[in-house]
């Protein structure tokens, strides 16, 4: 037999194993209806989670651990969640960062197939789990190498550390420039090409024709990083290109742009409402983060309980009345608190945050039960049976939820961490 043909065959016996079914035309995919998310005919509604490093820990290479992933979307599963919010892979970080490692992509255009792998992977685990996934392509921030990947390709240099006196200032100067400068863009969109056209190892099919795939996320927290307005109109052309580039690959899944929402504007909600309003942009999203954005004093958190919970319902509001006049639904799709005392590691008292997540999941509950337009969220996030070494992640490590960048343990929720869990079953079943 021909050797094309046999894989040919070999690749359709694959997928119909998996999906039960050949023909990428009766693959139910999520869709909108105005407001709505809908999944097999019904409205989609739910409770999700971030764990960013999943196609790392599905890969067979450094890092990759397949029965810790299997593990960790049971225990998920077994709690209701039926959304994880993941990362394609990390780019090659600057080297004054402490960046996710090992890399995806290591240079432009050149990836790692062992890491692709274990994105087909995880794509194949979500799909037996009848569990979906949101896939970001980008970061704007350096943990994942982000905007500083493809402005170090184009000749900007290293990433300024942002994590020193004034670093966050330099950082952002230096990140602006990625809305700027065309080169760098290019050289992601040749990145959107490469995955988003990929066909799984494992199913045989084309992601395009993924069931498990629910939207593709051009970039985590993309932001403009400038105020002028000529920025924030470069920053919006190439959100829009973006998101045109990607339905033209893949025109059977959602397209959204993972934005903070008027933070991620630099507080402009013309901006973000503009950004979202784009043809191809299926739905909105918010990120909200209290501790990081000053409505809770980082020293002390607990004492801003009060004022983060009535600060992210007004922030929330904000954002639904945009989502309605927009006809289109909304996500909160990221969303943390930090351990009492701002503490990090596992056993640190989680009173607060359960408060907080509690709130956050209220809110969700009450839009739909009063037809809002929020169709779900995702906590930050899911670290499971995963344990911190230290304060300060290094290579070898447990993946958390918490980024390289970060003390780990500062956001997670432990498979230990009873409480919190308590909360998450309670509204998982929306």
């Amino acid at each position: 037999m021909n050797v094309k043909l046999l894989k040919a065959l070999t690749a359709v016996l694959l997928s119909a194993i998996i999906c039960g079914c050949s023909d990428p035309a009766t693959v139910h995919h999520i869709t909108t209806e105005g407001t709505r998310l809908i999944k097999n005919g019904k409205p989609y509604r739910y409770i999700g989670c971030n764990i960013w490093y999943a196609s790392i820990l599905g890969s067979t290479g450094m890092g990759g651990d397949r029965e810790r992933l299997c593990h960790e979307l049971d225990q998920l599963k077994d709690l209701g969640i039926t959304n994880v919010r993941i990362l394609s892979g990390p780019d090659a970080g600057s080297l004054l960062a402490n960046p996710a490692r090992p890399y995806l992509q290591t240079a432009s255009g050149v990836l790692n197939d062992t890491i692709l792998k274990g994105l087909d992977y995880v794509i194949t685990e979500l799909e037996k789990r009848n569990m979906d996934a949101v896939i970001y392509l980008n970061n704007a921030w350096d943990w994942s190498g982000g905007y500083g990947f493809y402005l170090k390709e184009c000749g900007y240099g290293d990433s300024p550390n942002a994590n020193v006196e004034g670093g966050y200032d330099r950082y952002v100067d230096y990140c602006a420039d990625f809305s700027r400068d065309t080169i760098a863009q290019g050289l992601y969109y040749k990145y959107i090409e490469q995955i988003v056209s990929r066909r799984n190892s494992i199913s045989g099919r084309l992601y395009k024709d993924e069931p498990a795939i629910m939207a593709w996320q051009l970039c985590n927290e993309p932001r403009p990083f400038a105020r002028d307005s000529g920025t924030k109109e470069m920053f919006a052309h190439w959100i829009a290109r973006a998101a045109a580039l990607i339905k033209s690959i893949d025109p059977n899944h959602l397209v959204s742009t993972g934005s903070e929402g008027s933070v991620g504007c630099e507080a402009d909600v013309e901006l973000c409402e503009r950004m979202h309003a784009d043809s191809n942009i299926d739905y909105l999203t918010i990120h909200i983060w209290p501790v990081n954005w000053g409505w809770a004093p980082r020293t002390n958190p607990d004492s801003g309980i009060d004022n983060a919970c009535a600060k992210s319902t007004q922030y929330i509001a904000l954002h639904a009345e945009m989502a309605n006049r927009l006809g289109k639904p909304l996500v909160i799709e990221e969303f943390g608190y930090s351990r009492q005392g701002n503490k990090s590691g596992v056993g640190a008292p989680t009173g607060s945050r359960d408060r907080f997540y509690n709130h956050i999941f209220s809110e969700v509950k009450r839009s739909i039960a009063t037809g809002g337009p929020i169709a779900g969220c995702n906590f930050w996030g899911w670290s499971g049976s995963g344990r911190p070494s230290q304060e300060v992640w290094q290579a070898g490590d447990d993946y958390l939820c918490d980024p390289p960048h970060e003390p780990q343990g500062w956001y997670s929720v432990f498979d230990c961490d009873t409480t919190t869990i308590a909360v998450i079953r309670k509204y998982s079943h929306l």
